[in-house]
């Protein structure tokens, strides 16, 4: 019997095997730069613009479900997209793929390979790749938008959404602005015409996601038990980080901060210099839990150390995502829930727009030769349709110009 197509996919897009998933996602792992909201446009360019594997819609729900739950919302939303393109073996290939180039330059950085930004000519190309995440975001917000908010109700909500994150721009917030962009649109877009749910079938049972929820919750009550020093402390520390973070990226910091150093197993100097580092590479965030399993003062420590924090640190948010998709996709085949994905699609887009000033903008754009390189590569993504791995490479090369030149 032939294969199905991916649920989430539009009409006539092929299934996908892990192997293939895996090289898409290896390769984004390695050229995402720009935190993640940067990977979130990155992720749309490739998967929704480029290779069609689901659609505008479906990208915009899961995008809000994974900013909904604990845990990475870009990691998340890549496992996702991995898991409705070739199932569970999908979803960990995507995740495999996204996060193994970062977490080997983490571990390299906590062996001493680090030191890139320490010259000129890699500042400037880290800067260069900021500056393309500038291009990216602001590609993946208009085009967003432009299916996400095709109406005065939606658009509206969205521009709340922007003004609120921007005033307030803390995790709570945003937790409360994507429900309220739902309420907005369960009261305000119930005109729109129903259509079928397009996204989010997804091949997990719900006893299957019941059990992923129990283990997620047993975890996390586990992670609270003292235990002494070893291994099993590495991973209760990782995964309570991992399980209590709301927002993904920074947020997460002062968790993790508070797990490997007020015990002692990191100092606050080590600890900051990887965090500096992790700003440098690319793929997610949380891959800075390889590097601090690495150098943390408690066994088994090194190569196994890193494995142990990094698996840690991502599975809560992971089982979470298998948790709520089955309940998810019931619940959305409702009318009203539609009408409520509407307003949560639009405040989603409203986050990102805020995300796209601060930090992306404010990071990056320092200077008028800093603007024309992010103006440059936004009209190559744009008008000239040009590949962003070739807008990247350009961006970086622009960025060592600047450096040298400075």
């Amino acid at each position: 019997m032939g294969a199905a197509r991916p649920p989430g996919a539009p009409p006539g897009a092929p299934p996908g095997r892990p192997l293939e998933i895996l090289l898409v996602f290896l390769r984004l792992g390695v050229t995402c730069f720009g935190g993640p909201i940067a990977h979130l446009g990155y992720f749309r360019a490739e998967f929704v613009e480029r290779r069609t594997w689901l659609t505008e819609r479906a990208y915009g729900d899961l995008v809000a479900l994974s900013q909904f739950l604990p845990g990475p919302a870009s990691s998340q939303t890549g496992f996702g997209i991995g898991l409705m393109r070739g199932g569970l073996l999908g979803g960990l290939a995507a995740w495999t793929g996204f996060t193994l180039p970062s977490a080997i330059l983490m571990v390299l950085f906590a062996y001493g390979a680090g030191g890139i930004a320490g010259s000129p000519t890699g500042a400037g190309l880290l800067h260069g790749l900021k500056l393309v995440a500038v291009a990216i975001v602001a590609q993946a917000v208009m085009g967003m938008a432009r299916n996400l908010c095709p109406d005065r109700t939606r658009a509206s909500i969205a521009i709340v959404a922007l003004v609120v994150m921007l005033l307030a721009p803390w995790s709570i917030f945003q937790i409360g602005t994507i429900a309220g962009g739902g309420v907005a649109g369960w009261l305000l877009c119930r005109d729109d015409d129903n259509v079928a749910a397009d996204g989010l079938i997804m091949p997990v049972s719900r006893w299957f996601g019941l059990s992923c929820l129990v283990i997620f919750f047993a975890l996390l009550a586990f992670a609270f038990v003292p235990v002494p020093a070893g291994p099993l402390a590495l991973f209760d520390a990782f995964y309570r980080s991992g399980g209590l973070v709301f927002g993904g990226g920074h947020v997460v910091l002062p968790l993790l901060r508070n797990a490997v150093v007020v015990p002692g197993w990191v100092s606050d100097g080590t600890f900051l210099a990887g965090y500096g580092a992790a700003q440098a590479v690319p793929g997610p965030l949380f891959t800075f839990g390889a590097y601090l399993g690495a150098v943390a003062g408690v066994p088994p420590g090194g190569i196994l150390g890193a494995v142990i924090a990094l698996l840690a640190i991502f599975l809560p948010g992971i089982l979470c995502l298998l948790g709520t998709l089955p309940f998810w996709h019931g619940l959305r085949a409702r009318p009203e829930a539609q009408a409520a994905m509407r307003g949560t699609n639009a405040a989603v887009v409203g986050l990102l727009g805020a995300a796209l000033y601060n930090p992306v903008w404010t990071s990056a754009v320092l200077t008028p030769a800093d603007f024309a390189v992010a103006a440059s590569g936004f009209v190559l993504l744009v008008a000239w349709r040009t590949p962003p791995l070739l807008v990247v490479a350009l961006s970086a090369l622009a960025g060592i110009g600047l450096g040298l030149v400075g």
